[in-house]
């Protein structure tokens, strides 16, 4: 019975041991602040890329309202010129060409737009093309070549 006791009290005394020294090492307490440190600077970074994810849709959603407000100041440009320039010659008014090019550009896109929509796409080939198609060449030598050519 006296062994039991020793091997009870062995093993306690290993767990208080192990325990203790845990609690009371340096490594072990700069292990937890390096890892709060590291959990800290992880969640920073996340807020940062948050954040500049929200920086550029709110980028975007500014560089769209810039570019309707600049289209609708050409617009009263190109209107209140010809309102108060009737006379002008077209060459003359700087806007009218813009204008015309613009009006013209944004039809060809439209018309494009539609008919991408209809027509299937052009990538492809019917039937083996190249390298793929078991068809022989035919090998010229350099004086068949200028023949060849000729006729």
């Amino acid at each position: 019975m006296p062994w039991i006791y020793a091997i009870v009290g062995l093993l306690v005394g290993t767990l208080l041991g192990v325990i203790i020294s845990r609690l009371t090492t340096p490594d072990y307490k700069k292990q937890k602040s390096v890892q709060k440190e590291l959990d800290t600077a992880k969640f920073e970074l996340e807020q940062q890329k948050q954040d500049l994810a929200d920086h550029f849709a709110q980028t975007a959603e500014m560089l769209d309202s810039l570019g309707r407000e600049y289209t609708k100041l050409y617009q009263h440009m190109t209107k209140t010129s010809s309102e108060l320039l009737p006379n002008i010659p077209d060459q003359d008014n700087p806007f009218v060409k813009k204008v015309t090019d613009q009006s013209k550009s944004e039809t060809v896109i439209e018309a494009g737009s539609d008919e991408s929509i209809d027509q299937a796409p052009k990538d492809y080939a019917s039937g083996a093309t190249g390298l793929l198609k078991e068809q022989k060449k035919e090998i010229l030598d350099s004086d068949q070549v200028v023949t060849a050519r000729a006729s």
